[in-house]
């Protein structure tokens, strides 16, 4: 069966769009044969990794300290922010799962570069990467060690949001990663500016690893219903912390559904936020995979096992 005929938008459509070719995993590539050349260590980013995370730990020590206000800003920060890396970077502009207005490609953009995760245009291109030549060493999200200069990225290129954040990034990674959530909380109901600020960090550092759980854990530990022959699996934690980006096993073998699930909205925040934004008219042309073409993978290539959600 051909990505074409498992396809088809809400509405019962096949789309025209050969989304498949941004997917489909590359039987070709081969491995370089010899001996693999040792890792490095980057050490600037171990330092700057372990100051982050001491930071975040000595901000999680401050909670007691912060208003109900406070965080409850925290929360929506870790949901706009994340839905700019699940909804945007990943959903949208990696896969093409559906189409969003100018308005709502701005809101991601915004969105995107308070997660703080690379720019649109690079978090795309890697993750394209990662799904074509999945599990090889082309694959780390790493365009210079992969193959990413050789794929089809007219898209993004033509893309005016994504390629006007790829250039003021910098800028609005500082604003909307750090200034927004320090300034407003001090700003409008009084908080102190020091708690404000870690709580900020505490905020990034957990998104961040949310986004790495999908492509460690979930590529480890968890059930295989609709592939085994790869390694990305459900996972119902990983679900939950990446607001719905934890059936991977299923978005692995189909990731050209928007939902990246066969269940929707369910324990997923990312497909409700997709929906929503539909009916409001700023998102259209969800493309989902057929029932029929879901249950005749999980017959011919499936564990057996009981598919979570």
């Amino acid at each position: 069966m051909t990505a074409g005929s498992e396809l088809r938008t809400r509405g019962g459509h096949v789309p025209s769009e050969p989304v498949a070719s941004i997917d489909t995993f590359d039987h070709t590539y081969k491995e370089q044969e010899g001996p693999k050349p040792p890792r490095q260590m980057v050490w600037r980013n171990v330092l700057l990794m372990v100051v982050l995370h001491v930071g975040a730990l000595y901000g999680l020590l401050l909670v007691p300290s912060a208003s109900y206000m406070t965080l409850l800003w925290s929360a929506v920060c870790f949901v706009f922010s994340a839905l700019g890396v699940t909804a945007g970077a990943h959903r949208l502009w990696s896969h093409r799962t559906y189409k969003a207005s100018l308005p709502l490609r701005i809101l991601l953009g915004v969105a995107n570069s308070m997660a703080f995760q690379n720019d649109i245009f690079e978090w795309a291109r890697d993750h394209r990467v990662h799904h074509k030549y999945s599990e090889t060493d082309a694959d780390p999200h790493n365009a210079v060690r992969g193959e990413g200069g050789k794929l089809e990225l007219s898209d993004l290129k033509a893309d005016k949001v994504v390629m006007f954040q790829r250039k003021y990034y910098k800028q609005s990674v500082v604003v909307m990663c750090f200034l927004v959530p320090t300034l407003v909380p001090w700003y409008l109901w009084g908080e102190s500016m020091w708690v404000a600020y870690f709580g900020a960090l505490v905020r990034y550092t957990l998104v961040l690893n949310a986004t790495w759980l999908v492509n460690s854990a979930a590529h480890m530990w968890g059930n295989r219903p609709y592939d085994t022959q790869i390694n990305p699996r459900e996972n119902k934690f990983v679900t939950f912390s990446a607001i719905g980006e934890g059936f991977h096993n299923y978005h692995h073998t189909f990731p050209y559904d928007y939902a990246t699930s066969e269940y929707g909205c369910k324990l997923n925040i990312t497909t409700c936020f997709i929906d929503l934004m539909c009916f409001l008219g700023l998102a259209s042309d969800r493309k989902r995979v057929s029932r029929e073409a879901v249950q005749a993978r999980v017959q011919r290539t499936g564990d057996g096992s009981v598919r979570s959600g």
